[in-house]
């Protein structure tokens, strides 16, 4: 679809005229400077920035990012000087833009036959490595790069099959994780969908296949739970802001297929019900309401609102007995809520110029929730070896996540089968150093057991204890992986 300056401007909900005037100044800078270019599609070449403009004008991004999306191709495509973004658009928008560029200059030779498996995996950890530390430096830089990632995985049509699938794998292997761990839930899902069919052709069409007559089944259900919900809603006088059906994501339904033994009689949230209200309070008071309507399905109860996901999702869920014998998953949360959800990190822009309710008007970047991104840029200093750092970054930081508690109640974020040894190191590296054994629960359980979500973990320390060899093949994260390789290579071990 071609897109225009329109488009991006109708997309600018929420800023003000000088505002308006920088995205127009940029966007005819980059319209001059790609004059006559065109893409493997054959579209000129402005329509792709203009792609990436509208997509984080619509999540939105301030003014500055937007006209750096817009520019963000101008350096290394069309032989536009640094200086020159620098002297017409400022220092802000040059680095950005200088971001952007850093992280394309590493890029795998036209005729990848020359180059050896581990050139291309050296390759790509380089321009990994880049990323992280741009990430650390103005968190802007990587949300241009994914919304110039979903343009390009949506063309991906016009490039060669081998192209088309390299670029897609590391989509999913990369990319797609990048945005669900900031939160950014709807360009994770879209970029995990646009590159499936190219990474896993036969499960892409088996996936649409058995799913397609469900959708239509369950959308029927979903709607007469809408008519219901909003006729009893309205006569309690409860208040809601929205109430919609959303439907899962092909991806994100296939790999839960996975899980599920290929069953869809297991998947109850195919398509969900969805309610948008205005408070916390509201939340618990709709989920009430609900259970009154409906029978809840024992155990499938799930408070993210007091204990929110990792990287900040918050919603209520329940799976109730819906009519004709089905069952359906229902999702509560405030309009707060449902933009952090969709937006997750680019919210902290969206918030500075508007707010939902009054307590939400002075948001902030929860830098807390996103300490990671720091210590992603610390960490890759640490590791040399490329397949290792990219074995580690697919396993700690772009892996599901967990919460794991101590007996104190303090809540540790690990990644998905972690193990108590991730958990001392996590706790403090010399609890790490000396954990002899650990109990989950209460219970005793060996130091590979893995930890499932909402553990309550105690770590039992001894002083002649230490770090073994074989605890690296039970590790998942960094740290721990890090501080154990260290010890074992101070005593000759390894």
């Amino acid at each position: 679809m071609k897109r225009n300056l329109d488009d991006i401007i109708k997309s600018c909900q929420n800023l003000k005229q000088k505002d308006l005037t920088l995205v127009k100044m940029a966007f005819k800078f980059a319209q001059k400077a790609h004059q006559g270019q065109k893409r493997k599609n054959q579209d000129d070449f402005i329509q792709h920035p203009i792609h990436a403009a509208v997509t984080l004008a619509k999540i939105g991004l301030d003014a500055e990012t937007i006209a750096a999306a817009l520019l963000h191709d101008t350096v290394e495509d069309a032989g536009i000087k640094s200086s020159q973004i620098q002297q017409n658009f400022g220092d802000q928008i040059a680095d950005l833009v200088g971001g952007v560029t850093n992280l394309s200059k590493i890029r795998l030779k036209k005729n990848l036959t020359c180059l050896k498996h581990d050139d291309r995996t050296e390759s790509q950890i380089e321009n990994l490595r880049k990323m992280f530390v741009a990430m650390a430096k103005d968190l802007r830089v990587i949300l241009i790069k994914l919304a110039d990632r979903l343009h390009n995985v949506q063309t991906l049509y016009a490039l060669p099959p081998q192209t088309a699938k390299k670029i897609a794998r590391e989509t999913l292997e990369i990319y797609a994780p990048l945005a669900h761990r900031l939160g950014i839930g709807e360009i994770k899902g879209q970029l995990e969908d646009l590159a499936f069919p190219y990474v896993f052709p036969k499960e892409y069409r088996w996936t649409k296949s058995l799913v397609g007559q469900k959708y239509q089944d369950k959308k029927q259900i979903v709607q007469k739970m809408i008519k219901i919900l909003k006729k009893e809603l309205d006569k309690e006088k409860v208040p809601y802001f929205d109430i919609h059906g959303r439907t899962k994501h092909l991806f994100s339904l296939y790999k839960k297929l996975v899980k599920f033994d290929k069953d869809i009689s297991k998947m109850y949230d195919l398509m969900a019900v969805r309610v948008i209200t205005d408070s916390p309070a509201d939340c618990y008071k709709i989920l009430g309401f609900i259970h009154q309507i409906w029978k809840p399905l024992p155990g499938y109860i799930k408070d993210f609102i007091s204990m929110p996901k990792p990287n900040g999702y918050q919603s209520l869920h329940t799976t109730v007995f819906a009519p004709e014998g089905q069952i359906c998953e229902i999702q509560i949360r405030t309009r707060q809520m449902h933009y952090q959800a969709e937006f997750g990190v680019a919210a902290h822009w969206h918030y500075k110029t508007k707010y939902f309710s009054p307590d939400e008007k002075n948001a902030k970047l929860p830098s807390k929730e996103f300490k990671w991104i720091a210590e992603l840029a610390k960490w890759q200093e640490k590791i040399k070896n490329p397949q290792e750092f990219k074995d580690t970054l697919k396993l700690d930081f772009f892996s599901d996540r967990i919460f794991a508690f101590t007996p104190q109640g303090d809540v540790k974020n690990l990644p998905q089968f972690a193990t108590p040894i991730d958990f001392a190191y996590s706790v403090h590296s010399q609890i790490g150093d000396h954990c002899s054994g650990a109990k989950v629960g209460g219970k005793m359980v060996p130091l590979n057991y893995e930890l499932k979500n909402g553990d309550i973990v105690e770590i039992i320390v001894a002083k002649s204890a230490n770090p073994r060899p074989d605890w690296l093949k039970n590790v998942k994260t960094a740290e721990a992986r890090s501080r154990i390789r260290n010890f074992l290579k101070t005593k000759g071990l390894i």
